[in-house]
């Protein structure tokens, strides 16, 4: 087997809608080019161009890149001269923009090295997620991360980011303030806070942090106990997080399980495929297809870890990997879907650094539910369609504290649906609520 094969297959595959895998690869200067030309590329910015380049060319879904003349477009991108790296960047962006995919793309060293820190589970920071306001634009604090330095300095769910060492947060970005905050281990930095009571300095020292993607509690509803968890993106810790809250919910005896997926972009392919298995004992999870029409299906493999009922709840916000998940729990009947329509993503993309530290998302394979269905700009539509208002969208936005409760329509139905779902199963099987999934050792086989 040749090397350039093996790295390939060595890639791992994601789902992009937030979150995305990364894979070191080859540079793939073209090996008919003269030594001479090869090493001036090499010592020009134009050595990521051809590399990225090589990679769409080797990878990209569609043959015809668009009715895009491809080799010329190398051409172009090869003739120019570039008096700096951030020239050839914007060029190569240009050319990417031509295959009309907003999930092909480029990334620069900063963003390629934020978008792997989120997709392994962890970084180096403070530990605290940022959005800006709606209608001022400020930067706040959705939540600090527990047992993360900003929540042991107190910061709290609302307060304004005002400043970062010193440089002003106005009118920045949320993407450009996490990168500020991130930094190496032990270093030191210094937020500026506003709590409504002007400003206060916070020094914070940066740790490693594993993000968690998985929060769940039993939940009291009537005279039910109900196990509620919450995915926020299918990130390389995301399967061993769902496995303990199963687990831990299946010994605290709930009577089933609502599973929130809504607001999650997606993540790694593999992560979905494995939290399938976690809840479908038998039956198809996906089936991939990829530019030669070569396909893949991922089935269960008789390593569920529970058959009690279980509700989805999911949104438009729901995309990528989390319709891999709603598609395959829906078709094969194992839940009830709650909500409203999912984002409609059925492309499959690979990453891959570069020569510089920068990155490339292509997207290699189209991906169809068990069923066949194709949810590409449509979708997958809940069983019990649930849509907020934009009212009810914004107060739950505001105040995270109200998801999960009865001021959460979408989250009220489920309970609804999942009691109606517990009365019809204790009516034919009354002791359903007993079964609790299956051997634990049986549950640790998670390869395809």
């Amino acid at each position: 087997m040749n090397l350039s094969f093996r790295l390939t297959q060595l890639l791992q595959v994601a789902l992009f809608g937030g979150a995305i895998a990364t894979t070191a690869t080859l540079s793939l200067l073209s090996p008919t080019l003269s030594s001479s030309v090869r090493a001036s590329l090499e010592n020009s910015p134009k050595a990521v161009l051809d590399e990225a380049w090589q990679i769409v060319n080797r990878e990209y879904v569609d043959t015809t890149f668009n009715q895009v003349d491809w080799q010329a477009v190398r051409h172009e991108l090869l003739s120019r001269e570039y008096t700096s790296q951030q020239e050839a960047y914007e060029a190569l962006q240009a050319a990417l923009e031509r295959l009309e995919d907003p999930y092909t793309r480029f990334m620069n060293p900063e963003q390629y090295e934020a978008l792997t820190s989120q997709t392994s589970g962890e970084l180096s920071g403070v530990g605290i997620r940022l959005q800006a306001n709606e209608e001022t634009g400020a930067l706040t604090v959705v939540e600090p991360i527990p047992n993360s330095p900003a929540a042991a300095a107190g910061i709290r769910v609302g307060d304004r980011i005002l400043a970062i060492d010193g440089q002003t947060t106005d009118g920045m970005s949320v993407e450009d303030a996490s990168s500020l905050i991130r930094g190496e281990v032990g270093t030191e930095i210094t937020l500026q806070i506003d709590r409504g009571q002007g400003g206060f300095d916070v020094a914070l020292t940066r740790a490693r942090i594993e993000l968690p993607t998985v929060r769940y509690s039993p939940r009291q509803e009537g005279d039910r106990q109900i196990g509620y968890i919450r995915l926020s993106e299918f990130s390389s810790h995301a399967a061993e997080q769902m496995r303990h809250a199963i687990e831990d919910l299946t010994r605290q005896e709930v009577d089933g399980f609502v599973l929130d997926l809504r607001g999650n972009p997606g993540g790694l392919l593999n992560a979905s495929i494995e939290i399938s298995r976690m809840w479908i004992g038998d039956g198809s999870i996906v089936r991939t297809v990829n530019r030669t029409g070569a396909s893949d299906e991922y089935t269960a493999n008789h390593t569920a870890l529970t058959n009690l009922p279980l509700v989805l709840l999911v949104d438009g916000n729901s995309a990528s990997s989390s319709e891999i998940l709603t598609g395959a729990l829906k078709d094969n009947g194992r839940a009830t879907v709650v909500g409203s329509q999912t984002f409609g993503k059925a492309l499959v993309q690979s990453v891959h650094s570069l020569l510089d530290g920068s990155g490339l998302a292509v997207t290699i394979a189209h991906y169809y539910t068990p069923n066949g269905t194709d949810i590409s700009h449509r979708g997958i539509t809940p069983d019990i369609e649930v849509n907020l208002t934009d009212q009810q969208r914004q107060q739950l936005a505001a105040n995270q504290s109200l998801l999960a409760t009865d001021a959460d329509p979408q989250y009220a139905r489920a309970i609804d649906a999942l009691a109606a779902t517990l009365a019809t199963a204790n009516r034919s099987q009354p002791h359903v609520a007993e079964q609790v999934g299956i051997n634990q050792e049986q549950s640790l086989n998670l390869s395809r």
